[in-house]
């Protein structure tokens, strides 16, 4: 093995190329995209040609792009009760489930009191029938389009897919409002925001190799108002998020979707790579876990744990054996703290404590993960040693 090998992409994924020319060409423009002089109109029309290549990778019209700072601004934009009922937003909740990333748990502009959190299943699939009756008892206490539902389309940390359309039907028959947290699905798996059924669907740059710091807010079908705005001042972005554009990063957000459109099938193929994986890490191990394993995935990612086996002495095993992977859990203030995805889904203690994400992306190869079996199965002969020593 030469040089280092990156499996870790849906933490973010490697710059392409094609949006590192895109930005390198934007930089050396000038003008703002505001301004009616040629140089500013040469700037918005590189904005709005990255727009139709951002909308294209969610089946949208230009038009219903709304570009942000990133996944987490766009989230954050969407959930707010004016976006459900302007007039009576106090009556607002919003159902959320308990595997949705933080920026989502965080709830947005919706008070905490007015959060009601909905179970998963230990395949880490949102409870639909507990939604279902939450819904129900809402609505019929007060009255349809009193509420939104925010539903990832798929899971960062375990892979799995969310039936986001079935919930989608649901929402709109009770006259709610459905947002989509698609950042790790988009450029993974196809995502029609129209086919899915979501009022609203965000999007982020650096997971499909684009740069970090822009992302957008797509608006669906059914939303005859815009987003109340987060950011207010000059009104770009159609009043609905202000502050002059960046324009470079737009640009290679354009470029990078415009990539990742093509690049789907490929994606698809990786699937095999992530069952050969899994399958030689079961057979060295019969104690592995793998989690959502019996649900519909991204075809990239694997998130497993051998019990006793440290996620975090694993991580950096790996990582000075040169792989980069992430860890189930996640460490605060130099604090191990459980996966609350994992803890969402009742996973063995244990083995939540062990958990490491491996996720993989267009640039991996099979021997990319025949070394990673190879350093993987080093640390777990050097872990049994121990464990039988003590």
């Amino acid at each position: 093995m030469s040089g280092r090998i990156y499996l870790d992409y849906n933490a973010t994924a490697p710059t392409r190329a094609e949006a590192r020319e895109a930005m390198a060409d934007a930089l050396a423009m000038h003008g703002n995209p505001s301004s009616v002089h040629e140089e500013g109109r040469r700037m918005r029309a590189a904005v709005e040609q990255a727009r139709e290549k951002v909308a294209a990778l969610l089946g949208a019209e230009p038009k219903q792009v709304i570009f942000t700072s990133g996944g987490t601004e766009a989230n954050v934009t969407a959930l707010a009760p004016q976006n459900v009922d302007r007039d009576a937003s106090d009556r607002v909740v919003c159902f959320l489930s308990e595997v949705e990333h933080p920026s989502v748990l965080a709830a947005g502009r919706f008070q905490l009191d007015s959060v009601r959190m909905i179970g998963a299943t230990q395949d880490g699939v949102i409870d639909t029938q507990a939604l279902k009756r939450e819904i129900e008892r809402h609505t019929e206490r007060n009255g349809a389009g009193s509420f939104m539902v925010s539903l990832m389309r798929a899971n960062n940390e375990t892979g799995a897919l969310q039936p986001v359309a079935e919930v989608a039907a649901l929402v709109r028959k009770h006259g709610g409002i459905l947002h989509c947290d698609a950042v790790q699905a988009a450029g993974k798996v196809p995502v029609d925001i129209n086919s899915l059924g979501a009022h609203f669907a965000s999007l982020s740059a650096h997971k499909i190799g684009g740069p970090h710091g822009v992302g957008a807010l797509i608006l669906g079908d059914g939303m005859a108002n815009l987003p109340s705005p987060l950011i207010v001042g000059g009104g770009q972005e159609l009043r609905a998020r202000s502050g002059t554009e960046n324009v470079v990063g737009i640009v290679g957000f354009g470029a990078a979707a415009e990539c990742a459109a093509k690049e789907l099938k490929k994606m698809a193929e990786l699937a095999g790579l992530r069952d050969h994986l899994e399958a030689e890490i079961a057979r060295r191990s019969p104690s592995a876990v793998f989690f959502s394993k019996n649900v519909e995935r991204l075809p990239n990612t694997s998130n497993f744990a051998v019990p006793g086996m440290k996620s975090d002495t694993t991580v950096i095993g790996l990582d000075l054996s040169g792989f980069a992977v992430s860890a189930g859990s996640s460490c605060s203030s130099g604090k191990v703290e459980q996966s609350h995805v994992l803890l969402a889904m009742q996973a063995d203690p244990e083995a939540a404590r062990c958990a490491i994400r491996v996720s993989l992306g267009c640039q991996t190869r099979q021997e990319d993960i025949e070394a990673f079996l190879t350093a993987w199965g080093t640390l777990h002969e050097n872990f049994l040693q121990q464990r039988n020593a003590a």
